[in-house]
């Protein structure tokens, strides 16, 4: 296993209360590890996040009118779950597209569940290190973790065979010739792995309740402030 915490700089056009150009990212990278593993991990990581912050900052969540979930166990629901559970209370989505911030809102509501993984995604939506399902190439092996409606973690089992990577680039109109530095470290053999990585501003944001992910960093940096 491979851990740590590193500040990430995204060339993102985003402009929202819920995105940053630099963050603090957690990340974790398994050896010899599929999508559950990594998830099981990831849960017991936040689990432990918010029942350390529930004990070691109660005077701080009183005056923030704060309450944390503290499950034993993280709820979990395929893409396509979640997708008949919109489209059978009349929410207008299509398979293989997305979730929105309004998708994001609306699946909220109706699951009532503070912390819930979606696994499980269309290959096509996801990064091309993706690993597809043996089952089903059209899904692939990742997943978000949700806090109150919001993403606040991703993972997934990583490709570890050249071919499959090469196979997904071409699918997505991309050259292989591009990636050669990525693609050869694997060609001396690599053995499965899975990881993820948590945006730390965005569980604050939650954990905090604000409303906008600028009060959770001290310096934020987004499309038009680089300074102070």
């Amino acid at each position: 296993k491979v851990f740590m915490s590193v500040p990430v700089f995204r060339a993102e056009k985003h402009n929202t209360t819920s995105h940053l150009n630099e963050v603090l990212q957690m990340d974790v990278e398994i050896g010899f590890a599929d999508h559950i593993d990594a998830m099981d991990m990831l849960e017991k990581v936040v689990l432990q996040i918010l029942n350390e912050v529930k004990k070691e900052n109660e005077k701080e969540l009183k005056l923030l009118n704060c309450a944390l979930p503290t499950p034993e166990k993280i709820p979990r629901h395929t893409y396509s779950q979640l997708v008949e559970l919109l489209q059978k209370n009349n929410h207008s989505f299509e398979w293989g597209s997305d979730f929105s911030r309004e998708d994001e809102a609306k699946i909220f509501s109706l699951l009532g569940e503070e912390l819930y993984f979606i696994y499980e995604w269309p290959t096509a939506i996801r990064a091309f290190y993706s690993m597809p399902s043996s089952a089903n190439p059209k899904i692939c092996n990742a997943f978000d973790l949700c806090y109150r409606g919001m993403e606040i973690a991703s993972g997934a089992q990583r490709i570890h065979a050249p071919e499959i990577i090469e196979a997904q680039l071409l699918s997505r109109g991309l050259s292989a010739a591009d990636f050669e530095f990525y693609i050869d470290a694997f060609r001396v053999g690599a053995p499965p792995h899975a990881g993820w990585s948590i945006g730390l501003e965005r569980i604050a944001m939650c954990i905090s309740g604000q409303k906008n992910i600028r009060e959770c960093a001290l310096f934020p940096r987004d499309r038009t402030r680089l300074s102070p």
